[in-house]
């Protein structure tokens, strides 16, 4: 539920595309079983791109939380060009947040800030786009000199009906919990779009060593409405 509208850099290129969404989606997690909302922003302009998402979780059980928002996080990128035929962009990026644990006690998701690289590969009808970046990783008391690998996708078919898209992430990053230092997270969604404003589809979160050690697997339902 996040970082999709990346898929749209070799466009931004060209300095025509904006978007916005919400999305709404049903989690089917074990020890879940929550609503999460996803909002969306991507702008470009004539010096390369802004990004940012916000999820919010509502209630869940296994945080002990009835009524309210369970964790809020959200993500701010931009991507600097100078020229249009530019193969590779600079970036920077935050992301913070905050979750309950326990239903009464929040605990701060830390501050985090990267700076790299990234390259974007299209077909020429941009049916088919690869945004890989690369980045310097810095977590506020916790690490220092960490990194992360980016991969974000994007496959139309059925002439735009059907879309398929998703990132994956991989990273370095110690925890209070479990004993692994090394992160993968990726969730591919599904669309379909009914209409170039809403579409239904699914989202599925898989992920190793991220909430807790090992491999999970987290589905979701989900309705998108683009502005």
């Amino acid at each position: 539920m996040k970082k999709l509208l990346l898929i749209l850099f070799a466009v931004a290129l060209s300095g025509v595309v904006s978007a916005q969404n919400i999305q709404f989606h049903y989690d089917f997690g074990k020890e879940r079983k929550l609503v999460t909302t996803t909002v969306e922003m991507f702008r470009p302009d004539k010096y390369g791109s802004t990004f940012f998402f916000i999820d919010m979780d509502y209630s869940s059980d296994a945080r002990n939380v009835d009524n309210g928002v369970s964790l809020a996080y959200w993500e701010i990128a931009r991507a600097f060009k100078w020229k249009e035929t530019q193969a590779i962009m600079p970036r920077v990026e935050y992301n913070g947040g905050t979750m309950s644990v326990g239903g009464s006690t929040f605990i701060p998701i830390e501050n985090c800030w990267m700076a790299g690289v990234e390259h974007t590969w299209a077909s020429s009808d941009f049916s088919k786009i690869l945004t890989l970046q690369a980045n310097y990783k810095r977590i506020k008391d916790k690490e220092d000199a960490s990194f992360q690998l980016t991969a974000v996708w994007t496959i139309k078919m059925l002439d735009g009906k059907l879309v398929f898209d998703g990132f994956a992430d991989f990273w370095k990053e110690e925890m209070f919990w479990g004993t692994k230092n090394f992160r993968f997270l990726t969730e591919p969604q599904l669309w379909y779009n009914f209409c170039n404003n809403f579409a239904a589809g699914s989202e599925i979160e898989i992920s190793s060593n991220f909430a807790e050690d090992g491999w999970q697997v987290n589905p979701t339902l989900a309705v998108k409405y683009t502005f």
